[in-house]
């Protein structure tokens, strides 16, 4: 069997990995450690406001990079629009003509209306925005033009496969595999207008799913009557992330197409840990189902390395139950630290990074290969930009230049093991 290809239904089917980006250097991070795929989002009309996206040029340059290395590049146009949307938006998609990226992502009637009008030639992929729950709505989509339909978070794979059963054999399902939950129906928010006037729905989202709560009875104004799971309080919408590294057969068995993985608004870290560990997962198992157990471990520590709010396995096994929120916090688990990319080894084997967090001369830290490998390697001296030398980098993307005891290649991650310092327990 070819490798990425897998059999359902009776027939061969392509398996993509698709990863998020933030910004361009997130996005040749994405393709170096292992996507098929990317999505990004243009500075207007996608559900991301608040992510640093990409302007023109940018997104010229980052579909350049993926497709010199045979990896395709989706635009995200999902928002809901209004009128006052529909003039800007023809004249983005006519720049995006241009640019020519592989497919735009759109959830919204009017938008696909535009985007087939003014640049047919680009496939059109119906987001989960939609509410893609039943078979006859993908059928509808395909029938409209539409390549491809992100199916609804709420879908079991039992249902996805249902869809798949009934839909045409070359319309894709793309499904996400890993990431934040949504608290309100696929992503569908409208509590961050209400509370605070920005619009989930234009990409403007404040998140009040991570919020603390406490009950007001009506007669008693400004009397908070808190809602305790312990002294913190209760976040009673704060769900548990996406992660389905030990079900990648039930997923492809599921004849589900595209495996996405949320997070455009995540670091460099985060992305090119989740698609070094999905790409090590899939391939494994498409060698053989056998070496993919075997790994198990090691895909389940390796993801446990990003940032995540603890696991669950969403709706695909059945509808989640109390034990798929978090009641007692906000915050993520963060076991390890982003120090910076590796952007350029000079003539002298000294590393260029753009610092993200500070270390410092004599630390031990991690180069994270997007092969797997992780290589322990100690700080012997670090220079700022005029070769002055440093003991420690303070200031954050600061240009700094490493002498490391073992030597990374460029696009290799730098990382550090985030450990607490036992005075503050």
């Amino acid at each position: 069997m070819d490798k990425g290809c897998v059999a359902a239904g009776g027939k061969m089917r392509k398996t993509e990995l698709l990863i998020p980006a933030s910004n361009l250097e997130v996005l040749k991070t994405a393709v170096m450690f292992g996507a098929d795929a990317v999505y990004i989002g243009g500075e207007a009309f996608g559900l991301r406001a608040k992510a640093k996206n990409f302007t023109l040029d940018d997104m010229r340059e980052g579909i350049a990079f993926a497709h010199e290395r045979g990896v395709k590049v989706y635009v995200t146009a999902n928002i809901l629009a209004h009128n006052y949307d529909l003039e800007g938006a023809r004249k983005y998609f006519g720049e995006l003509k241009e640019i020519k990226p592989d497919a735009l992502i759109i959830s919204d009637p009017g938008m696909f209306t535009l985007a087939k009008e003014v640049c047919p030639e680009i496939d059109i992929h119906i987001s989960t925005q939609a509410n893609n729950t039943n078979y006859l709505t993908y059928d509808f989509w395909y029938k409209m033009g539409a390549t491809r339909v992100v199916s609804a978070r709420e879908l079991s794979l039992a249902e996805i496969k249902q869809i798949r059963e009934h839909i045409p054999e070359d319309m894709e399902i793309e499904s996400f595999i890993h990431g934040a939950m949504c608290i309100s129906y696929s992503g569908r928010c409208l509590l961050s207008n209400y509370f605070t006037g920005r619009d989930a729905n234009h990409g403007a989202c404040t998140h009040p799913c991570r919020w603390k709560y406490a009950v007001v009875e009506e007669s008693r104004p400004g009397e908070y009557l808190p809602v305790y799971e312990n002294e913190r309080g209760t976040y009673i919408f704060n769900s548990k992330d996406l992660c389905m590294i030990e079900h990648i057969p039930e997923i492809i068995d599921a004849g589900i197409d595209s495996l996405k993985i949320e997070g455009r608004m995540k670091t460099a870290l985060y992305v090119a840990t989740v698609a070094r560990t999905y790409r090590k997962a899939l391939d494994d198992f498409m060698e053989s189902e056998e070496k993919y157990r075997e790994n198990m471990d090691w895909y389940k520590s390796e993801i446990g390395k990003c940032t995540y709010r603890q696991f669950t396995t969403g709706f695909y096994f059945g509808k989640p139950d109390e034990n798929t929120q978090i009641y007692n916090s906000n915050t993520y688990i963060n076991e390890y630290i982003y120090l910076g990319i590796v952007g350029d080894i000079d003539d002298r084997g000294l590393v260029r990074i753009e610092q993200r967090n500070k270390f410092c001369v004599g630390d031990v830290i991690e180069i994270m290969k997007p092969n797997g490998d992780n290589v322990l390697t100690r700080v012997l001296a670090m220079y700022d930009e005029e070769g002055q030398a440093m003991e420690s980098c303070p200031h954050p993307k600061q240009v700094v230049y490493l002498q490391l005891d073992k030597q990374p290649d460029v696009y290799d991650i730098l990382r550090v093991a985030n450990v607490k310092d036992p005075e503050e327990d």
